[in-house]
């Protein structure tokens, strides 16, 4: 066991818990006044519900056993076999760190869900629902995924840090759940406008400081690879934001504060998948693309189809998402870190995309 490490992961997983209080003020800002608290209480309800359900049976299910590459079962529940050496997840950080870390995770992925209903989903059926995901959604995706034995690991798909197991699943689960809902009362007549670009721009910044424990954390040890994930987070988000000002710029006639932190947003998402797996050059292109291809769906497609996205939880978490896979298929390098069993597609080997492929269609 690593001192260092295990400090570096404590801290990184205090950074990932304080993305949710970031989430609820960046949602909380974008919607009218009468409803900024149901709003923030919305994203505040997953510390307590999935913190709970992450101790009692949902670190368990992710990450104890193996049932047909899907789900584990409940021979870690309550914590029981965690302790404070490594296991077999981690080998320089006690099993607790390790099942807190990914705790973090559970509590910010469903809360992303709630952009996509705000204003117009009853908190009760807001909680049960969350529950619900959960375990029917979250747990089951984060075992494929990271899991040992999990389906889309063993085929040779990779996420360092929840690209599918984020904000795929959470930005299409978003997507359905408002298309089911149907639109706010007046939609089409009375103003949305945003009650508080501050508030909203405080909260990205929140998230834009987290997301590099989201990130550089996921490598579990404070190596070069962390560092690697950290700077090419920042790389990313950088160069969404600058593509989405440029963006504005052209059709607006001038940029906005809100269109550049959601650019931030959108650039950190694309690069979490791929952050410990390409390299620097790279997610200057993965930033730079993310924009045009987010704006086109939250200023474009969702006018087309007239589905009530009300935060575009769908068009940031889960577009951003799926380029964020792909671009992974396509730009990886087994040297920057060898989970990845092949280099991406631009330096020649085709098996890596198709597995991206297939993990983002399962995910979805």
């Amino acid at each position: 066991m690593n001192s260092a490490d295990t400090g570096f992961m404590l801290i990184c997983s205090a950074m990932v818990l304080f993305m949710t209080p970031g989430l609820s003020l960046f949602y909380g800002g974008f919607v009218r006044r009468k409803n900024v608290l149901n709003t923030i209480m919305m994203s505040t309800l997953m510390i307590g519900l999935a913190i709970v359900m992450w101790v009692a049976f949902g670190y368990s299910l992710s990450f104890g056993g193996n049932h047909f590459g899907i789900i584990g079962d409940f021979r870690n529940a309550f914590f029981n076999g965690i302790g404070s050496k490594p296991g077999s997840y981690s080998d320089s950080i006690p099993a607790y760190v390790y099942a807190a870390f990914q705790m973090m995770f559970a509590i910010i992925t469903p809360a992303l869900i709630s952009g996509a209903v705000a204003e117009r989903m009853k908190f009760k059926a807001y909680f049960i629902f969350m529950a619900l995901w959960s375990i029917i959604v979250y747990y089951p995706m984060a075992h494929m995924v990271w899991g040992q034995g999990g389906f889309l690991a063993s085929i040779g798909a990779v996420d360092f840090a929840g690209g599918n197991v984020v904000h795929i699943s959470s930005g299409f689960s978003a997507l359905v759940l408002c298309i089911l809902l149907g639109k706010r009362k007046g939609y089409d007549t009375q103003s949305y406008r945003t009650h508080n670009i501050p508030m909203i721009a405080i909260g990205a910044f929140v998230l834009l400081f987290g997301w590099f424990g989201f990130n550089a954390g996921s490598a579990l040890k404070a190596d070069g690879l962390a560092a690697h994930a950290f700077i090419t987070t920042a790389v990313s988000a950088g160069a969404a934001m600058l593509s989405w000002i440029i963006i504005e710029w052209k059709h607006n006639g001038t940029p906005s504060l809100v269109g550049a932190v959601t650019g931030i947003v959108a650039g950190l998402v694309a690069i979490t998948p791929g952050a410990g797996f390409v390299p620097v050059w790279a997610a200057l292109i993965i930033g730079a693309l993310v924009s045009p291809l987010c704006y086109f769906f939250i200023s474009v497609v969702k006018k087309h189809f007239g589905y009530d996205d009300a935060l575009d939880a769908f068009g940031c978490h889960g577009i951003g998402g799926v380029w964020g896979g792909i671009a992974t298929g396509l730009f990886a390098q087994k040297s920057i870190n060898p989970i990845a069993q092949w280099d991406g597609l631009v330096f020649g080997e085709t098996r890596l995309i198709l597995a991206q492929v297939i993990s983002i269609l399962v995910t979805i």
